[in-house]
């Protein structure tokens, strides 16, 4: 969908992130992270911004849920993203990389 963009890809290192046939795109980068180390994924530090504003609320289901859910994150501007997932060992491996 954006092929003139740079996608940084973070991976956990699960068995399942692996392939011997992977064909990766000139403007993707997988970053691999530490095995059984959430704590070092950045979009776990995004879901708790996000479920800290949602913390009050209730919901008579998912849709609901669904919905909070997508105006939290359409509420989300670039500098707060980047406070929350521009943590200095990606930014090193983006600068380790000539990014």
């Amino acid at each position: 969908k954006y092929p003139k963009d740079l996608h940084i890809i973070q991976l956990d290192n699960g068995g399942f992130h692996s392939s011997l046939n992977l064909n990766i795109p000139e403007n993707v980068i997988l970053l691999f992270q530490p095995a059984y180390s959430p704590e070092v994924n950045p979009i776990e530090r995004l879901w708790k911004y996000i479920k800290e504003q949602l913390k009050w609320q209730t919901f008579d289901n998912l849709e609901e849920l669904r919905e909070a859910v997508e105006k939290s994150l359409g509420k989300l501007s670039k500098e707060i993203v980047a406070s929350l997932t521009g943590w200095k060992f990606i930014l090193d491996a983006l600068s380790v990389a000539d990014i």
